[in-house]
């Protein structure tokens, strides 16, 4: 588990949160509260929507609340097994799965770091 996940605030310019993916070489960021309580995720492709349809309509592109994912979020809980946690992921098609403890955002389990744990594993 990746334990201090990117991160960003749902009322963040979805153009920063843009550069924040960028800068830290993901496909994708937790979006948090205040309080860190989980709210949302936001991927590339949201982005890359929110490009496209201010392009297309001639608005501005908003906040990262406009264009996030945020209806029945999929997340992990710490004493999950890390194996159905991969096995979730895959049948449901998603590259990260925010951890939640108590409803705040603790970390997060990548396709990336599965694979780095896989190689460990197997050397």
């Amino acid at each position: 588990m990746l334990k201090h996940p990117v991160r960003v605030r749902a009322d963040a310019n979805i153009l920063d949160a843009m550069q924040v993916i960028i800068d830290n070489k993901v496909s994708g960021i937790c979006v948090v509260d205040d309080a860190d309580n989980l709210v949302g995720i936001l991927s590339e492709l949201d982005c890359l929507r929110a490009v496209l349809s201010a392009t297309y309509n001639k608005t501005g592109i908003g906040e990262v609340r406009e264009h996030m994912a945020s209806d029945n979020l999929v997340v992990a809980h710490p004493d999950e097994d890390i194996i159905d946690v991969a096995q979730d992921m895959l049948t449901k098609n998603k590259r990260r799965r925010p951890v939640v403890e108590n409803g705040k955002l603790i970390g997060q389990i990548t396709c990336r770091q599965l694979l780095s744990a896989v190689k460990k594993f197997r050397q």
